[in-house]
């Protein structure tokens, strides 16, 4: 079977960067469910009209008028593309109950950011582009999202097919591939840095990314209460791949260090196990099983249990 033709396409303004990786890291050799994955997205009932979008709305949400059994049908096509960590969505009579409230991080960047009005956007690690759908709601022109994970890729391509909206882009590619002779007048890397080896270098690039005169780049992360950064031995709240979960104090030097200004805290906030649950469209397990039972302040390696911070630079 072959894959939906949206995956081949490219946004037109961005001729530098790698397009060849699509067409690689879209086949079926890539990965065993990826068969399985196209089979759900092309077998996503026909709505009988065109979809009526909502973006400014907690859940990103279509309208489309299915009858029961195409409903039916809806679900479970969505459903073979399960997990479905950022969200809420609603897709017709559909609730996607995603294992974050994404709209909770939302809610606390808006306050802050405002108006998105006319700016094109990087969404660094944007998993499936809820967040895309967001700011276009706030009034981006553009959002390109990147995410080397290829099944949020495919759920992009699902809720695609329903919203049409060549203006939220879902890429599979990793930050490092992309050259910085594109710069936006946003940068956003939200849930990233902690995963990185060297987390000045992710901040770094960042910043090359970010236009000049006016650019903003916005790190959310991972953050110890404390005077020192922490470097986890082995797993921390059962992630295998977190290098360095720093202080805001870190995180704000080496956006200095970078060249980033004007720095303002967003918000520091504790992850509650209302806001990252396991949910029927994320049954694995989440943040309440990577938690000390007997102390939940916690996690179940001993070290701080999780929280976040957003911050927010300027590129002179």
């Amino acid at each position: 079977m072959s894959a939906p033709i949206e995956l081949l396409d490219w946004p037109e303004n961005l001729p530098e960067w790698p397009k060849h990786l699509l067409s690689e890291r879209f086949r079926r050799e890539n990965h065993g469910d990826f068969p399985r994955w196209v089979e759900a997205i092309n077998g996503l009932p026909v709505a009988p009209n065109e979809a009526s979008v909502q973006l400014q709305t907690d859940a990103v949400s279509c309208k489309l008028n299915l009858n029961a059994d195409a409903t039916r049908l809806l679900h479970e096509q969505l459903m073979h593309l399960h997990p479905w960590r950022k969200g809420p969505f609603q897709i017709d009579d559909i609730f996607i109950d995603t294992e974050w409230r994404s709209d909770w991080k939302w809610r606390r960047l808006s306050k802050t950011l405002g108006s998105f009005k006319g700016q094109r956007v990087l969404d660094i690690g944007c998993g499936n582009g809820y967040f895309g759908w967001r700011m276009l709601g706030a009034g981006a022109s553009e959002v390109i999202g990147i995410d080397p994970t290829l099944l949020f890729c495919m759920q992009h391509q699902a809720i695609q097919k329903y919203f049409q909206d060549p203006r939220n882009w879902v890429l599979p590619l990793k930050v490092e591939e992309i050259p910085d002779s594109t710069p936006f007048d946003r940068v956003f890397s939200m849930g990233v840095l902690y995963h990185r080896r060297d987390p000045q270098e992710h901040v770094d690039k960042v910043f090359n990314l970010t236009a000049p005169s006016g650019g903003q780049g916005i790190i959310e992360t991972l953050v110890v209460d404390g005077p020192d950064s922490l470097y986890p031995d082995d797993r921390y709240a059962r992630m295998r791949n977190v290098w360095c979960v720093p202080t805001v104090n870190d995180l704000c030097s080496w956006m200095t260090k970078a060249g980033f200004s004007d720095l303002h805290i967003i918000d520091v906030s504790t992850t509650t196990l209302e806001e990252q649950r396991s949910t029927p469209w994320m049954h694995f397990e989440s943040l309440e099983h990577s938690l000390d039972a007997n102390d939940p302040t916690l996690t179940v390696e001993g070290h701080p249990r999780p929280m976040r911070a957003m911050v927010v630079g300027h590129k002179d």
